[in-house]
């Protein structure tokens, strides 16, 4: 994959960067695993707004995505690696050896005609998926599962990586995208590689129509507002807004928004690099 500048024929067209698709094999999904949803638009069971900025955006089909990869001991032969319009990296359809088809989340490597595994005595190879008491220290992984069969709940976004460092008990510690270090029960399963298209972050859309495709209404800022619509509104001419802080009240920079007491505190061994330096006092220290 590669990034793809367009010549700029339009305005639209002009700043617009996009993803070339050469790693797309097929653009019809599978249809046993694909079903329809109507989109909420922000709006609750009672057609209340409760988010704000949704709505619109193209007709999508979910495909249904294998997170817990439990089929173990079977060999999967990939057939495509196709578009998601529901995530931003790219999925795989594969074949297993007894006939099911699945839908993974497509690691960046991954090819057609590729045999994956999982389970016990799979090699730690890219696409294959072990428990984290058998990948070896190092490797870099995705898809990674909070508990044992629950299916993968962290680093699934394009680009993605976590790395196993050591094991301590039953527990292995990871180093997640963040830099934060994490104990998680070495039962858990993981994907071994990098999730694939990591230029996602890279891509300019061009034009304000082109979010729109993707379901996101304009976004109003709190400076432009009155002080009845938000903490930062309000002033004669423009001002600055005072303290950054959200529509209802939360300070937006600098604020500890975590419960102190939260359960799973106890499994982070090292926090974020940001929560320590701000810990420290080193960040926004003149040089």
């Amino acid at each position: 994959m590669a990034l793809k500048k367009i010549k700029p024929t339009t305005p639209g067209q002009r700043h617009k960067l996009v993803v070339t698709n050469d790693d797309i094999t097929t653009n019809k999904p599978e249809k046993s695993l694909v079903f329809g949803y109507s989109k909420s638009g922000g709006r609750n069971n009672q057609g209340k707004m409760t988010m704000r900025y949704m709505g619109g955006g193209h007709k999508q089909l979910y495909r249904i995505i294998d997170f817990k990869r439990d089929k173990d001991g079977i060999p999967a032969t990939v057939k495509t690696i196709e578009y998601d319009p529901n995530r931003s990296s790219r999925i795989a359809l594969v074949f297993y050896a007894d006939g099911e088809k699945r839908y993974i989340l497509c690691p960046q490597g991954l090819k057609v005609g590729q045999t994956i595994m999982s389970g016990t005595g799979a090699a730690p190879e890219v696409g294959n998926t072990l428990t984290l008491a058998e990948i070896p220290f190092g490797t870099l992984i995705h898809n990674i599962e909070l508990r044992p069969g629950q299916g993968a709940k962290m680093v699934r976004s394009a680009g993605a990586y976590a790395q196993l460092m050591s094991r301590d008990g039953k527990y292995a510690i990871i180093k997640m995208p963040s830099g934060e270090m994490r104990m998680i029960l070495q039962a858990c399963r993981a994907t071994v590689g990098i999730v694939s298209n990591p230029e996602h972050n890279l891509e300019v859309g061009g034009k304000a129509g082109r979010n729109r495709w993707l379901g996101r209404r304009p976004r109003n800022r709190g400076v432009v507002m009155n002080p009845v619509d938000h903490p930062m509104g309000g002033g004669e001419g423009r001002q600055s807004g005072g303290h950054p802080r959200s529509r209802k009240g939360i300070p937006a920079k600098g604020y500890k928004t975590r419960a102190p007491k939260k359960q799973s505190s106890k499994y982070i061994v090292e926090r974020r690099k940001k929560d320590r330096d701000r810990k420290s006092g080193s960040a926004g220290m003149p040089r």
